[in-house]
């Protein structure tokens, strides 16, 4: 398996031969993110593929929000460029675990916390926390929190 961040670059160079703008300058922001990640901290590093991955959905997340703000207030040919680019970045991520699935592990981690005691608001943590490690990075945690809240309360 090659590198995502090999493929990223090699996506980079074959975007800017097809002269596929919207493509060039979306890789080129991500590549730069994934740059500034490993300089980050006290001493450069290079970056698993995990992390690089995370960088990726991190930029995925900001154009999906950045989309729906442009959205809210009426600009729809900037949240039109918004969605192209997280197009391009989705391509580079695994895909989504659907909400059927995502519903299930909530309910079985919520039925285990339970007959552990735990139950309410305290049990939260522990439940998410579990969910997370079961649903992988198929899974968006803002979504995970909001369906174990819903399930324990």
């Amino acid at each position: 398996m090659t590198n995502l961040k090999d493929q990223l670059k090699a996506d980079l160079t074959a975007s800017m031969k097809a002269r596929t703008e919207v493509e060039t300058s979306t890789l080129r922001m991500t590549l730069a993110a994934i740059m500034n990640a490993e300089v980050a901290g006290d001493e450069a590093k290079e970056l698993t593929n995990e992390q690089v991955q995370e960088v990726v959905r991190a930029e995925a997340k900001k154009r999906a929000e950045s989309a729906d703000i442009y959205k809210d207030a009426g600009r729809t040919e900037a949240e039109t460029a918004e969605r192209s680019e997280l197009a391009i970045l989705e391509r580079y991520l695994p895909a989504a675990m659907s909400d059927a699935d995502l519903e299930q592990i909530v309910d079985q981690e919520v039925a285990a916390a339970a007959s552990s005691g735990l139950t309410g608001p305290k049990a939260m943590g522990g439940v998410v926390k579990a969910v997370r490690n079961r649903a992988g990075a198929g899974a968006d945690g803002a979504k995970i929190a909001n369906l174990v809240k819903s399930r324990l309360a």
